[in-house]
């Protein structure tokens, strides 16, 4: 008799390895285990780019795996692990496997030569660990790279990789020092100045050592008409806005030592931090967070052409922490304000999401855009753009509740398959998601083997070979003269999933709601000068309605 098993792997950018690569030796080891014994894999769940740290809950696929262990009609006997090491962190094991005996699925692992025994201590010990080898392992690579990348920056003040600081390019700087990268043609880099960018730097210091402010820089660069970071790099800042200077821009460039010529690193870590205090079980997550001054790395010497002098980085370091002094600080709130429609509000004017402000104990969402951003010619925006959420949150539940109800459902998904596109233009414009996916997943990969010491010239030039690739598979999707491949089952599908929209609108929280309308595609553009807001599902055009606040017409 056959036995089913479904296969869980998992690799992730710590481990410097090739996703495909790791896969199939994960599986060549599982199978090697099963096949002997009459076992077939006909199931698989593989996370990639998700550390060994995260619990099961919160990585995609083993939380599946998870939820398919619950179902009766599973449509595998047992599962099978290629190393438990990847799979297990920690107290993970002991947390997880209980879910399984709970089930009747057996677990196996090759280190145990087959199912584990929940009633023997050895297998027991076994797994425990490997959790423990798991965590340990993990540790050593995290000290060891960072106190590789602290010495480097120290002693030799290596270029590190990532996107040159606004006002320096880079020039190729040499072979690589490992002989054998060497032999392959990787190549160091240095930061060369910029003849053009440079000497806004310099100008932006020199000025705010003359006493001006942040915005009014912003707004003198944006009226000579000098290009910002974003807008000098558009490719790398689609998410950022580019018609003017913005005061951030101008504040990251009086902050950054890399201008005095020295090359700076641990500016940033990342901390894990329990995901809830009450219950520790759930595990931890990452979150990048500044180092104070004092435990910044700077390289001994200047390793690239200065744009400003130390002292004069200094002098503006002195007068921001002046500033600083004399502002208030604010109280933070004792709990986390609840924003309905979280992400999907925009600003007519400018099209940026307008912003969470909790007012008078009521939600509202601003845009501030003329406080942040230097005024530009096209964009007549008023100061602050407001918004009370009360005003149109009956109005878009009720159309939601309508357009989605029982009596219109099957008419609105019918509206909404109206645009679907035919069969071979919809293969070449998935094909092309898919190839745009994997780009992004091969950078967010490429970015942490950056965060855990690997090679920056080597993966700098990955980087830069999957940037070029992902802009011109971008081209080719937009080139592409179609509208969005959605099916009436896929339709049905995604409203499904959401459930009874008349009884979960009606009923939910306004975090659930924020969840709910972030899964429908619902966007809301706010007009404040004709006083509507314009509700949409996208990717389905059709059905806008204009939603009348503050008594507009």
């Amino acid at each position: 008799m056959t036995i089913r098993f479904g296969f869980y792997g998992r690799v992730s950018t710590e481990d410097n390895q090739d996703p495909e690569a790791s896969r199939a030796w994960q599986l060549h080891r599982a199978r090697a285990l099963i096949e002997s014994r009459g076992g077939e894999i006909v199931a698989e769940f593989f996370d990639v780019d998700k550390s060994r740290s995260i619990p099961w809950q919160l990585r995609p696929h083993a939380a599946a795996l998870i939820e398919e262990l619950k179902d009766a009609r599973r449509g595998f006997d047992a599962v099978v692990i290629g190393e438990p090491q990847r799979a297990f962190y920690g107290n993970q094991y002991s947390l997880t496997f209980p879910l399984f005996e709970h089930f009747g699925v057996p677990l196996w692992v090759p280190e145990v030569g087959g199912p584990i025994d929940p009633a023997n201590e050895a297998h027991d010990m076994i797994m425990g660990v490997f959790g423990g080898l798991s965590k340990g392992e993990r540790n050593r690579i995290k000290i060891r790279v960072r106190a590789a990348m602290a010495a480097i920056t120290a002693t030799e003040g290596r270029f590190l990789g990532g996107r040159p600081p606004y006002g320096y390019t880079l020039q190729d700087a040499g072979p690589h020092p490992n002989p054998g990268k060497a032999a392959d043609g990787r190549r160091l880099r240095r930061l060369l100045p910029d003849p053009v960018t440079s000497r806004v730097v310099r100008w932006i210091y020199s000025e705010f050592l003359k006493g001006r402010g942040y915005l009014d820089i912003a707004e003198d660069l944006t009226l000579q008409g000098i290009l910002s970071p974003s807008a000098s790099d558009p490719e790398r800042n689609k998410h950022r806005d580019q018609r003017a200077w913005s005061k951030y821009a101008v504040r990251v460039i009086l902050t950054n030592p890399r201008y005095t010529g020295h090359q700076v690193w641990n500016k940033q870590r990342k901390d894990e931090i329990l995901l809830d205090v009450e219950n520790v079980a759930l595990g931890t997550t990452t979150k990048q967070r500044w180092n104070t001054k004092d435990k910044w790395i700077w390289s001994e010497h200047p390793v690239h052409d200065a744009i400003v002098s130390v002292e004069e980085y200094q002098r503006v370091q002195e007068v921001l922490a002046t500033r600083a002094r004399g502002t208030f600080s604010q109280r933070p709130h004792p709990t986390r304000r609840p924003y309905a429609f979280r992400g999907v509000l925009f600003c007519g004017y400018c099209e940026r999401r307008m912003q969470g402000n909790w007012n008078n104990r009521q939600a509202y969402y601003r845009c501030r855009f003329p406080a942040q951003y230097a005024i530009v010619n096209d964009l007549d925006h008023p100061k602050v753009v407001y918004l009370r959420e009360s005003e149109i949150l009956d109005e878009v539940d009720g159309w939601l509740g309508t357009a989605f109800g029982p009596n219109r459902l099957e008419q609105t998904i019918a509206a909404m398959a109206e645009q679907a596109i035919d069969p071979n233009e919809a293969a070449a414009l998935i094909d092309l998601r898919k190839r745009l996916s994997r780009c992004d997943r091969k950078l967010s990969q490429y970015r942490s083997a950056l965060d855990a010491g690997g090679d920056p010239t080597e993966i700098s030039l990955w980087i830069n070979e999957t940037k070029s690739e992902r802009a011109r598979l971008e081209g080719e999707l937009k080139a592409v003269p179609v509208a969005q491949p959605i099916s009436v089952a896929e339709i049905r599908s995604m409203i499904e999933e959401v459930g009874d929209l008349v009884r979960l609108v009606g009923q939910a929280d306004p975090d659930d709601k924020a969840e709910l309308y972030t899964q429908l595609g619902l966007k809301l553009t706010y007009y404040p000068e004709k006083q509507y807001v314009e509700a949409r599902i996208e990717p389905e055009p059709p059905h806008v309605r204009a939603v009348c606040v503050r008594g507009g017409t």
